[in-house]
């Protein structure tokens, strides 16, 4: 009688176990939700990722060329963690999101393979070079292409899978290449899948960088921006068809009129990308000449920019951390001979800032900059200090003597005390407008002016180098063709990928009202092994791993079968 009671008891249970399973199963169809357990939340999307994904009405596919049987553990790890987050995409977007990854060695044809090679190099999937294991004790070099091509109806864009910033170890840099993976993917996704484009003005008529000076930039603007040249020429309306403007490099000065149109764009809730030197200084002067006199470059923007709140000083900062130059090495009357030597007015910047537009940074280079600083007690203007020089620099006033006989000295230390001087503020509020008080009541009351005196909530950028954003042009007859930005000039080998990231992470920051942006502010803290620990201790945490949790099995299985032979010995 009691087996046939436990047996109907067993019974009873296992039913009611299988109709909650049926019964959760049912109710979770109606209800939506997922747990992440980690501290940082590293498999939760951002809220405006979520709201991308929902709204998709189209299939996106994603071809990832990170697929191959010989990754080394870190690239597995960056290619596992773009799968996993396609795979949360599919959570959200269903079958709108699609991905295939490819393996582009896996070829027979060595030219066919060649040839898909240099495909995916002209699209813009630039490929790295590693060092592996040949199996025989040796190693071998492999290309791979740690790159996506996103794909959304005609458009396509191209997602750059591996962030090479310089200076950081490669734990680190495969680590910001995880953290940035969510950004990068959707900011292609979102900027493919937009019909109504943004519009960017680079404004000229003042000596500003030419079309192919900028013409790097412009190109990859154009993807995803409506960008046009604009002179003002004191028409009034000039800039209303606008979201953005920039204004890279003026040599000469504004007309008030202009300046009040630009000021006007403000108030309205334009933004603005400001690039501008503040002393008068390049290299081509020093061509045919030892030395020149480096001056202040008056554009006629000092009183605007100091009412918007930032000021930009007549000086030129030297660094130690800095680009170089070619110096001719050869002995009188020998052929020439080049190498390349430090150059103090040549300021490389590695960003440690958290900031969405400078975080992960590769290195960037600059030209003859300037410090900033940050002016007025506007409360209603945040100011966020962007780029800044190296712990070893310091700044000369203009006018200055330049002269490449310091490329002979070695820098003492001790003189290069003026730590991180800032070269690029953020400010986001509410301006005032620098005609305020100064206009007669006819141009203040006039409606077809329409004349503000305080700004919309908005945000500029301002840079106090003009050659960050500035191409070198390679010259044909009579075509012009714009390099790479971030290429050196001299040194072909060299490539400052941040130069480029910089100021699309800057002109997105200002296009993005949605809170985009704020995806590349999340962090993955990376928690890598002790190295040594590891080498001292193998053996031991070795036995811990594989000897103690199959202990534990054991353990669990004697004390189960302990309990059945007591609870049925009676029966």
């Amino acid at each position: 009688m009691n087996r046939k009671k436990i047996k109907h008891q067993n019974i009873i249970q296992l039913l009611l176990a299988v109709l909650i399973i049926i019964l959760l199963n049912y109710i979770s169809s109606f209800i939506f939700t997922r747990f992440d357990l980690t501290a940082e939340k590293r498999f939760t999307l951002a809220p405006s990722t979520v709201k991308l994904l929902k709204n998709l009405d189209d299939i996106v596919l994603v071809k990832v060329y990170l697929e191959d049987e010989d990754l080394p553990m870190g690239f597995n790890r960056l290619r596992k963690s773009t799968l996993e987050m396609l795979d949360e995409f599919r959570v959200y977007a269903g079958d709108n999101v699609q991905y295939e990854f490819i393996d582009p060695s896996d070829m027979p044809d060595r030219k066919a393979r060649n040839k898909f090679q240099r495909q995916l190099f002209e699209k813009g999937v630039l490929p790295t070079t590693l060092k592996i294991n040949d199996g025989k004790g040796g190693t071998k070099q492999k290309i791979i292409f740690p790159g996506a091509v996103v794909y959304y109806r005609e458009r396509e864009a191209i997602v750059s899978l591996l962030k090479d910033n310089a200076g950081a170890s490669n734990e680190n840099k495969l680590n910001n290449s995880v953290q940035d993976l969510e950004y990068s993917l959707t900011n292609a996704i979102r900027q493919l899948i937009s019909d109504k484009q943004q519009s960017i003005a680079f404004i000229e008529g003042q000596g500003e960088l030419d079309q192919y000076q900028v013409g790097d930039i412009v190109k990859s603007l154009e993807k995803f921006y409506t960008v046009d040249r604009v002179r003002i020429n004191s028409q009034l309306h000039s800039l209303d068809d606008y979201n953005v403007i920039v204004i890279a490099k003026p040599d000469s000065m504004f007309r008030e009129k202009d300046k009040f149109i630009i000021d006007q764009f403000i108030m309205k809730g334009g933004k603005a990308l400001w690039l501008i030197d503040g002393v008068k200084a390049n290299m081509d002067s020093l061509a045919y000449t030892s030395s020149t006199i480096a001056l202040i470059n008056n554009v006629n923007l000092n009183d605007q920019l100091f009412r918007y709140g930032v000021r930009i000083n007549p000086n030129l900062i030297q660094d130690i951390q800095c680009g170089a130059i070619p110096v001719n090495t050869a002995i009188a009357g020998e052929p020439a001979k080049f190498a390349p030597a430090p150059w103090l007015y040549f300021p490389l910047i590695v960003s440690n800032n958290l900031h969405p537009i400078t975080k992960n940074l590769d290195m960037i280079k600059t030209e003859f900059v300037s410090v900033l600083d940050t002016v007025g007690d506007n409360f209603d203007v945040k100011k966020q200090i962007l780029l800044t020089s190296s712990p070893y620099s310091r700044f000369v006033n203009a006018p200055v003597r330049i002269s490449l006989e310091m490329i002979n000295e070695t820098p003492d230390e001790r003189y290069f005390n003026k730590p991180n001087l800032p070269i690029a503020v953020l400010l986001e509020g509410t301006f005032s407008s620098v005609f305020e008080n100064r206009l007669t009541p006819e141009i203040t009351n006039n409606k077809d002016i329409g004349f503000k005196a305080k700004s919309k909530k908005t945000k500029m950028i301002v840079v106090s180098d003009g050659d960050i954003i500035r191409n070198y042009v390679r010259k044909a007859g009579k075509n012009y063709y714009p390099l790479p930005l971030g290429n050196d000039k001299w040194f072909r080998e060299l490539f400052y990928g941040g130069n480029k990231e910089f100021i699309l992470n800057s002109i997105n920051y200002l296009c993005d009202d949605e809170g985009f942006m704020e995806v590349r502010s999340r962090e993955l803290k990376l928690r890598l092994l002790n190295k040594s620990k590891v080498m001292n201790e193998r053996v031991f945490w070795q036995i811990i791993n594989t000897v103690i949790p199959i202990l534990f099995v054991i353990l669990f299985g004697l004390i189960v079968i302990y309990l059945r032979k007591r609870k049925y010995s009676n029966i």
